[in-house]
């Protein structure tokens, strides 16, 4: 997996494409939450929960089908009566698959089950660049963790940094 870092930095760069709708400390706090959240079947270990499982590690909270509904149920719950709702799904969707895309280009696992429930296969991109994170923070506190920061920076930071200056042009030079 990405770590939580690189995560909540994909989200952020894909939250401030979206332009039409209000952002504030909820909003953002949300879009990274989403961006975790799938790791939070990590958990599944402490039950005996088999990493290569439905409910296993990067099984279906890793979904496309999953961020679908946690897009909708946080829109639900937070956005409801808001008039620009439908912006928020689709960044929280955005947001929430965005993880699952990121572990999908580590260099350890066992892939990402993206179509769960139709299909538990697991995937990787064929082009993976992204050191995978150490499970757990006592590890991540360690070279372990220097080297996927390292890595964090170079393939999620500076694409993200690149599309924040280009949403930062395009505010200045299209949207007076």
């Amino acid at each position: 997996m990405a770590s939580v870092f690189g995560h909540a930095l994909a989200s952020i760069a894909l939250g401030a494409n979206f332009y039409k709708i209000k952002k504030n400390v909820k909003f953002w706090l949300l879009g990274v939450f989403c961006s975790i959240f799938p790791d939070f079947d990590v958990i599944g270990f402490k039950f005996g929960i088999k990493y290569a499982s439905f409910f296993g590690h990067r099984g279906f909270t890793h979904s496309l089908v999953f961020a679908f509904f946690l897009g909708l149920i946080i829109t639900f719950i937070f956005y409801r009566n808001h008039d620009k709702k439908y912006y928020y799904v689709l960044f929280f969707i955005f947001a929430t698959a965005s993880h699952s895309i990121l572990d999908a280009m580590t260099t350890g696992g066992l892939g990402v089950a993206f179509f769960s429930p139709f299909n538990n296969g697991r995937y990787f991109f064929s082009w993976r660049p992204i050191q995978v994170s150490p499970i757990g923070a006592s590890k991540f506190f360690s070279s372990w963790g220097l080297r996927v920061i390292k890595s964090e920076l170079i393939w999620i930071g500076i694409p993200s940094v690149i599309m924040l200056f280009i949403v930062k042009l395009k505010k200045y030079f299209f949207d007076k």
